[in-house]
């Protein structure tokens, strides 16, 4: 097979060499004289090619494919590989960006002509409906777009602005990475976009936006040249502090990396980057070019004028350019010591996916010359190489799987490749330079990265921990989050559980209720167990309530004690004395009772605290019932016709009526407690990590007829002491009973509502006080007069005195 070079097209604005591009070109020319060298792939067949530049314009990129596919020999745009001069090609390697490749794929679709790309990486073009003759050796932009996403998700990257090219390139990427962190918490502070024909207007507001915006860590998918200009602007605000995610389209740009705003501005940067991988023997092969072993290489010609500004000695004079003004070279020129893009391989990127394009159409070749029968190394098809067909490649080239010369599979999904990627950082060397550091790998969908190689940006310029860039700090636990009207999900406020939740994650959207069994902690984190708590004896409040009712017997007592000793006075004897006697026992009882109410509650405990309660009262109450209804008696057995009325009251009656009365509550207390008795049970309806263990009530019904029948004595017993208060004698006992009978009725009156307002353990501390004080109420009221009477004024103790009206 023949080969041509040509130089670019005289007729047309288009000069220079650019070292990268030419790069592009020697490695698809090594890889071709690698390929006719080895005896395992195409043995017999020599590759072939024609190399046309396009000068990066879509109308030459068109005519130059429609030229080589019709195997004309004209000097037009596009690269490729061919069967031979003359021949139409039966593939062809070009579409330096997308929308070079969208053309030319539509152009050369109905002719069934493949077309690989070493740099076209739109997603649209993975479309197999739109594009069935396109391949590519670059990965799709939505595998940078996703890995970017991992990353904001592995360093909780969660307020993220973006800065994108204004078209496909920069609106697929963000739709992409938009769907990606969709769910996890991420959302974008701005985006803004970058137009080519506007750059610089475009660049200051999106700069402006980079300042104004809390958010730290900024993603940049754009053409080197617009982020250059970007970060002109940047470095004129000052702006230093932000982290760049780095697009492959920048990431190793040379001519960022030397830019003296970008080292004020973007250290720090990581990104993606097309993989690089080494070519064995390519360098070699790239310095040991000259122009005399390859005399119809007009481009190396074009390279030697520009390196060493001499002509070449084997140049022709036909091909045009410079050299005839300039001098003949020695022979001694070499590029084995030029140093620049086109001699530098540390880093083949585009360059491997050229080599690798090459590669991919000659394993297609390869299967679709040799015949599966045939013997190794032997050629016995009977296809000759010469009448290939375009569509036969196209098919057996969505087939290929092979090993690279460096080791690895490859093969196609459809028109694209397993993505893989290199992440990068850009670094300060010592001397100050900005340098491109590997720091890890994208590999399909996995990320590989080693997080400690990594340089990170601070606000004061050196290199620090990972950035933070958060609209709103992460919610600690014993928080829940609460969305901020009107702002993106990111925002929000860390709103404290409320008593009794509890959140244990940071990021909490809500707080868990904590069991009725257990309570929130202090810092709403945990669920403790609730802590009995009871009126006891031994804290302040038990202890006081405890003296007040020992004082009450004590003092109930000492009266009982002074009425025996004066049983024979006729102040003593006066109402009845075994009433007097029975009252002060009552009235001790009540004070005993209620220490039944201090200490930690017990099943019976419990049952005997109500009880006692109701059937003292009761029974203090009847009491002075009977007393007031034997004053009545009395006076009214004293008036003529009333002399009979007192065989009814006597003290066989008087007994027998306080015994029918007090019968009455011990059947209802014993109804109730062996229906539904009262049990010790905490009451967990109370807030605080210390509960109430007292004893519940089940039934109402039960303690409202306790409580019922004790005020309907103590009403009874109210009025007819009333109505008793103003008979005459020198001292009626009915005025002592209206007196204590009415502190007795307003002392429980109150006691209800506050009862059933207190929480806890201080509804038993209401209780005992109101039978502390109704019973003082009944003791005072009705003794202390006596008592001051015997013991003080003993010469009104007589019974002349005593009937005096």
């Amino acid at each position: 097979m023949s080969q041509e070079f040509t130089e670019q097209p005289q007729n047309k604005p288009c000069t220079g060499l650019e070292h990268l591009p030419l790069q592009y070109i020697y490695a698809m020319v090594f890889a071709m004289e690698e390929i006719n060298r080895s005896s395992g792939l195409l043995p017999g067949v020599k590759l072939g090619y024609r190399i046309h530049d396009s000068c990066a314009l879509h109308p030459w990129s068109t005519q130059a494919a429609l030229s080589l596919v019709a195997g004309e020999n004209s000097r037009c745009s596009a690269a490729g590989t061919g069967a031979g001069s003359g021949k139409g090609v039966p593939l062809i390697i070009g579409g330096s960006s997308s929308k070079t490749a969208i053309i030319l794929s539509r152009v050369l679709g109905p002719l069934s002509v493949p077309l690989m790309s070493y740099q076209s990486s739109c997603p649209c073009l993975s479309d197999r409906r739109q594009y069935p003759n396109f391949f590519r050796t670059i990965p799709s932009d939505v595998f940078q777009a996703k890995a970017f996403a991992q990353m904001a998700i592995r360093f909780k990257w969660t307020w993220i602005g973006a800065v994108i090219a204004d078209n496909d390139y920069g609106y697929v990427a963000v739709k992409v990475f938009e769907e990606e962190i969709r769910g996890a918490g991420i959302c974008l502070a701005f985006v803004e976009t970058l137009q080519r024909q506007k750059i610089v207007s475009d660049s200051i507001r999106a700069a402006l936006a980079i300042q104004a915006s809390s958010a730290k860590v900024i993603l940049v998918f754009s053409w080197y040249t617009d982020v250059r200009e970007l970060f002109v602007q940047l470095a004129k605000l000052n702006v230093t502090d932000r982290q760049f995610l780095a697009s492959e389209a920048w990431s190793t740009s040379v001519g960022l990396l030397q830019n003296p705003a970008t080292a004020k501005v973007a250290a720090g940067v990581v990104g993606v980057a097309i993989r690089s991988s080494p070519i064995p023997g390519f360098e070699s092969f790239l310095r040991g070019l000259n122009p005399a072993e390859r005399p119809d290489d007009g481009l190396l010609r074009q390279l030697w004028e520009m390196e060493f500004a001499c002509s070449p000695v084997a140049s022709n004079a036909s091909s045009g350019g410079s050299s005839r003004s300039l001098p003949i070279c020695s022979g001694s020129e070499s590029l084995q010591k030029v140093d620049n893009h086109f001699t530098d391989i540390s880093q083949l990127r585009v360059t491997y996916n050229v080599y690798l394009s090459v590669y991919a159409a000659a394993n297609a070749l390869h299967k679709l010359l040799s015949c599966p029968d045939a013997a190794a190394g032997n050629r016995t098809c009977s296809k000759p190489a010469a009448d290939i067909n375009p569509a036969e490649v196209l098919q057996h080239l969505s087939k290929v799987n092979f090993t690279t010369p460096q080791n690895e599979i490859f093969y196609f999904q459809g028109a694209d490749i397993p993505a893989k990627y290199d992440l990068v950082n850009w670094q300060k060397s010592p001397d100050g330079q900005m340098k491109v550091v590997l720091i890890g790998r994208v590999n399909g969908f996995d990320l590989i990265l080693n997080e400690s190689a990594i340089q990170w940006p601070s606000d004061t310029g050196l290199f620090s921990k990972v950035p933070a860039s958060v609209c709103s700090e992460i919610c600690p636990p014993g928080t829940r989050k609460a969305d901020r009207k009107g702002e993106p999900l990111c925002c929000f406020d860390c709103i404290p559980c409320a008593d009794g939740e509890i959140s244990n994650i940071t990021g909490s959207l809500y707080c868990d209720r904590c069991p009725p069994e257990f309570w929130s902690n202090e810092n709403r984190t945990a669920c403790l167990p609730r802590q009995l708590d009871f009126l006891a004896f031994n804290e302040t409040l038990g202890i006081t309530l405890t003296t007040v009712a020992v004082s009450g017997t004590v003092v109930t007592s000492v009266v009982f004690v002074i009425f025996l000793h004066y049983r024979h006075t006729p102040l003593v004897r006066a109402n009845n004395s075994e009433l007097s006697f029975l009252l002060l026992l009552s009235l001790k009882l009540c004070f005993l009772c209620s220490l039944v109410f201090i200490g930690r509650p017990s099943v019976w405990a419990c049952r005997f605290q109500q009880a006692a309660f109701g059937i003292s009262f009761v029974l203090c109450v009847s009491c002075l019932q009977v007393k007031t209804i034997v004053v009545l008696a009395a006076f009214r057995s004293a008036r003529p016709g009333g002399e009979s009325l007192m065989k009814w009251f006597g003290p066989h009656q008087q007994r027998g009526s306080v015994c029918v009365f007090t019968s009455v509550q011990i059947i209802i207390c014993s109804i109730w407690l062996s229906l539904d008795p009262p049990v010790p049970r905490p009451d967990l309806d109370l807030p605080g990590l210390r509960v109430t263990l007292k004893c519940a009530m089940s039934s109402v019904v039960g303690f409202s007829l306790v409580l019922g029948y004790i005020g309907l004595l103590a009403c009874s017993c109210l009025v007819l002491a009333f109505l008793a208060r103003k008979l005459p004698d020198n001292f009626n006992e009915a005025k002592l009973i209206t007196f204590s009978m009415l502190i007795f009725c307003a002392v429980w009156v109150a006691f209800v509502p506050a009862y059933v307002s207190s929480p806890g353990k201080y509804s038993n501390a209401v209780e005992i006080f109101a039978i502390l004080a109704s019973s003082y109420g009944l003791l005072l009221c009705i003794f202390a007069p006596k008592c001051f009477i015997i013991l003080l004024r003993p010469e009104r103790n007589t019974k002349k005195h005593l009937m005096a009206r």
